[in-house]
């Protein structure tokens, strides 16, 4: 018998997404779906990594192998309210959509897999071994959740993960690396009549920005799924005034890795690219204040042939693998874990995730619910 009905389902959903997250804040969510988890017997640990930002771990089962699934709590700022046709963060239903911020990345996947866990448990499920939810704070900035749970220890046990991103009914089991990079450059202000009693902070960030680019978007090293490594810079900032030698500058850059062309090495070539100019005097510095590895694991794996299998009659369709575009906590999550291991990114949404008036089907939602409680335990049997 169903614990939950869909509108209960729905609720859930909704209740999240009325949770201001916005890149903070997620003991409210984990305290709440600690409470949710109690109501049905089951115990879920808050895990503070400071007074508004908790890590929450629930497990269901007993004994080995473990399947771990996660998801993380944090969203994006929802940007002008004024461009959204509904509150942000009142989940509003349309022709079918289930509309506000999360309602794709990711508190429908999050609640999703509560539900699962919830149903499955009340239904005695799994008969062997142990699903464990890691639901994570701060994916959409530094992935520090992930990383304290790398940290402590709760994927030492884990056989297979399971991270219910919003890829609708795609399957992905690899995704580039992602490097956030803050250059400083320090000069010395002058009249910008008199250069010469000055030194210009913006010309040697131009000098390793431009040997940057040609660094990293020549040659011809690429990962058959990946692609190419990717090399940005998003934001450049230096002067206050048109008539002065500036004194300060700053740049920042996205660069999205891949095995090939790996977070170590653009670290690397970075560096010698700022040596080389402080070198003839300049003052520039290198912050790396994001750092997260390519994961490229199997597309033919264990859980991933089961998730096409038993997603199949919902979708319709064969469900394709696919290589993700965006980067998700596997980086931290699967350190150590070798490039054998099962592995998936599955969850429901859409594609307007960061977008005005993001948006969740309510029919695949649902069907996730179900889909969830069909391929957790049956991971046990194919183990």
């Amino acid at each position: 018998m169903a614990v939950f009905t869909d509108a209960q389902k729905v609720q859930i959903l909704s209740d999240l997404v009325a949770i201001h997250t916005v890149n903070d804040h997620e003991v409210a969510v984990a305290t709440y779906l600690q409470q949710v988890f109690s109501e049905h017997g089951i115990q879920a640990k808050l895990v503070p990594l400071s007074d508004q930002r908790t890590n929450l771990v629930a497990e269901i089962g007993s004994g080995s192998p473990v399947l771990g699934v996660s998801g993380h709590m944090d969203v994006v700022s929802p940007g002008d309210l004024g461009q959204w046709q509904s509150d942000p963060f009142t989940l509003t239903e349309r022709d079918g959509r289930l509309y506000g911020r999360g309602a794709a990345d990711m508190k429908s996947g999050l609640a999703a897999l509560v539900i699962a866990l919830i149903e499955l448990h009340a239904n005695g499920q799994p008969k062997q071994g142990r699903i464990r939810l890691m639901a994570t704070v701060g994916e959409e900035v530094g992935e520090y959740g992930s990383q304290a749970f790398y940290e402590q220890g709760a994927m030492d046990d884990v056989d297979a993960l399971l991270i219910g991103e919003p890829t609708g009914y795609n399957l992905f089991s690899s995704h580039k690396g992602s490097m956030d990079i803050r250059l400083m450059s320090k000069g010395l202000a002058a009249h910008s009549s008199m250069p010469e009693l000055g030194a210009n902070a913006i010309d040697p960030l131009l000098q390793v920005l431009t040997q940057a680019n040609r660094t990293f978007r020549g040659g011809d090293r690429e990962n058959a799924l990946l692609g190419k490594l990717a090399f940005n810079t998003t934001i450049f900032n230096g002067g206050n005034q048109v008539n002065s030698i500036p004194e300060a500058a700053t740049a920042e850059m996205n660069v999205r890795t891949i095995p090939e062309f790996n977070n170590a090495e653009v670290r690397t070539t970075l560096q010698h690219l700022i040596d080389q100019q402080n070198a003839h005097g300049a003052q520039v510095g290198m912050d790396i204040y994001m750092d997260q590895f390519p994961v490229e694991e199997p597309q033919d794996n264990p859980l991933s042939n089961l998730a096409a299998k038993l997603g199949e009659p919902f979708a319709g369709e064969p469900i394709p693998k696919l290589p993700l575009p965006a980067v998700t906590d596997a980086s931290n999550l699967l350190k150590d874990k070798g490039n054998q291991f099962p592995f998936i990114v599955f969850g429901p949404g859409s594609n307007t995730a960061h977008q005005v008036d993001e948006y969740v089907d309510r029919q695949m939602f649902l069907d996730f619910t179900t889909l969830y409680q069909q391929l957790l335990p049956a991971y046990f049997d194919v183990k």
